[in-house]
């Protein structure tokens, strides 16, 4: 774990090295600065040696804006090598999210994720700060005025050593009855994050089934069950001060009694007891905030691990060594394909698939809810790898080609259409982010989208919403249509993308695909089969095979699934005035 965390430090490891050293500089002073006070004391004003007094003044009051200008320098360095290793950690997370195949992603939740990239980046920010500036303070100034208590009366100092063993227990017990809850909180953390996104997401929903008490109450339980566990966790360190502050007053008390008689019996001088007692306040303060350390880290390592979860998950889809780069054609062959999510053998979803189709060939895939016919097309693109079995594209087995190479001829429009916020341009430009004005009007024109975005005011400059919120259904569809055919692809699959689309508009995007570009094959799923029935091949999925695979009068004569949905949709609707 440490590995992961620390290599991303990365250009701040000059920062991080140079807050503890400044720490330490400021420490020095600091303790420096009760021997000094003795000193004023036993030869300055007990004597009313004037001479001294202002010599000795003047020498604390530079030692007191010496440790004040360390201790701003080492804030400094420390806030900047903490937001720096922040920032590193956030963006190689980021990145690994990116790399992520879609098995890896399902393994996470989205609002997981944000929490981990948001709350759990935080909470290690917060920890590496305190353990390169308090974490070192604490521990130097310990044993640096420890070891001046002892100098000044080795016997006085042994009451410290007897109260670290009470102070050590103390702390133990708490931080391992605190960590387990937080371990639990940043879960439900997760939780109360996809209450959230589901909620702000389906707004419309919710309000329209009038189902806004039901989701209060859902976030209320999961609030509830927040505050609950939080409590529980800061009852427990709230010992941690009382604690402190107990052992403080102790050591105090004890050297001010003993203290008292060595004076009485010139054992000691009055300057030294003071001093000790500043050093007292020092030692056990130097505990305190060490104590408070140990929770944020006990926090934060709850956080930790759930970073470095995401930093050692490695993608189940990888390049191979020596890829080809090259798509030579469109032509897409299944083979003896077995596919389950869970690459358990006995959990399959796609079963003994056998299907050629040839470059340029328009496929439409039809079967009921489940049948997994999204399934099958993202294997193609290799979104998914096979669990048995292979999926050639031109000729090529796909886990043999370069990724890049592979997606960026094979588009796809999946059923969930995603628009990102932007303008309608830079939302087409996703499909090529060098694409002329005149490819874009082409691919609208091919997307039937055309007419509706000349119809905006602003045109193709048009401001798309977060999640295209400030668009149709249908008109989504279209764009995102537009945005596929814009990188001019091999292979093209539409799954049951135009379903918010009327069927005189379908029909005019199927007639501009076959004309316009012939060479590109082409996957349709869909419910409608009027969508498929021009098809070069139509493809019936049913319990994760292919029940049947013709052209749309050989599977009315021949297939009965085909038979029964072909008659419940489109009874007595002729061919060509559907076309």
């Amino acid at each position: 774990m440490l590995k992961h965390l620390l290599g991303c430090v990365g250009e701040y490891k000059r920062d991080s090295i140079l807050a503890p050293v400044f720490v330490t500089c400021e420490v020095v002073m600091e303790v420096v600065i009760p021997l000094l006070m003795a000193d004023l004391l036993d030869y300055g004003i007990d004597r009313g040696d004037m001479g001294v007094i202002l010599r000795l003044g003047t020498v604390l009051i530079l030692c007191a804006v010496v440790s004040l200008a360390f201790g701003v320098l080492s804030g400094h360095f420390a806030a900047r090598a903490s937001a720096g290793y922040a920032r590193n950690l956030r963006r190689k997370m980021y990145y690994a999210v990116q790399d992520f195949s879609f098995s890896n992603i399902d393994r996470f939740s989205s609002a997981s994720l944000v929490t981990r990239l948001t709350t759990d980046v935080t909470n290690v920010q917060h920890a590496y700060q305190m353990i390169i500036r308090v974490a070192v303070r604490s521990p130097v100034m310990f044993l640096f005025s420890l070891f001046m208590a002892f100098s000044i009366n080795p016997d006085l100092s042994l009451v410290f050593l007897g109260m670290i063993p009470f102070l050590g227990l103390g702390l133990f017990l708490i931080i391992s009855r605190a960590y387990p809850i937080f371990h639990r909180v940043f879960k439900i953390y997760d939780e109360l994050n996809r209450v959230v996104q589901e909620n702000l997401k389906g707004i419309r929903v919710v309000k329209s089934f009038v189902r806004e008490d039901h989701e209060k109450e859902k976030f209320n339980s999961v609030s509830e069950s927040l505050f609950k566990n939080f409590s529980r966790a800061e009852k427990i360190l709230a010992f941690n001060a009382p604690l402190m502050q107990f052992s403080i007053y102790c050591c105090i008390l004890l050297l001010s009694w003993f203290g008292a008689r060595m004076i009485v019996t010139s054992a000691m001088t009055t300057g030294e007891l003071v001093s000790l007692i500043s050093y007292a306040s020092q030692i056990l303060m130097s505990m305190m905030i060490l104590s408070m350390v140990f929770v944020m880290i006990t926090i934060s390592r709850a956080s930790a691990e759930r970073i470095v979860e995401i930093l050692e998950e490695e993608s189940d889809i990888k390049n191979p060594d020596c890829p080809v780069l090259e798509v030579a054609n469109g032509d897409v062959s299944f083979q003896n394909v077995n596919f389950s999510y869970t690459k358990d053998p006995d959990k399959l979803c796609l079963k003994d698939v056998n299907l050629e189709v040839k470059s340029g060939e328009t496929v439409g895939i039809i079967g009921g809810t489940g049948s997994s016919k999204t399934s099958l097309v993202q294997l193609i693109p290799r979104l998914y790898d096979v669990t048995e079995g292979a999926v050639l594209v031109g000729g090529v087995d796909v886990r043999d080609y370069d990724l890049a190479v592979l997606r960026d001829q094979v588009a796809v429009v999946l059923q969930k259409n995603v628009l990102f916020s932007g303008t309608i341009k830079e939302n087409l430009r996703w499909g090529n982010k060098d694409a002329s004005d005149e490819e874009i009007v082409r691919a609208c024109r091919l997307a039937q989208a055309d007419e509706f975005i000349r119809a905006f005011p602003e045109g193709y400059d048009t401001y798309i919403e977060q999640g295209g919120s400030n668009v149709s259904g249908g008109q989504k569809q279209r764009l995102c249509i537009a945005r596929a055919l814009l990188k001019k692809p091999k292979i093209l699959i539409l799954d049951d993308s135009t379903s918010a689309v009327d069927t005189k508009t379908e029909a005019l995007i199927r007639k501009a695909f076959r004309e316009e570009i012939p060479d590109t094959t082409k996957f349709i799923i869909a419910q409608r089969i009027t969508s498929v029935m021009d098809a070069d091949k139509i493809v019936v999925m049913e319990g994760g095979r292919i029940d049947a695979v013709g052209t749309h009068e050989e599977l009315l004569k021949t297939n009965t699934i085909y038979q029964e949905v072909y008659h419940s949709q489109a009874k007595g609707v002729d061919r060509h005035e559907v076309a």
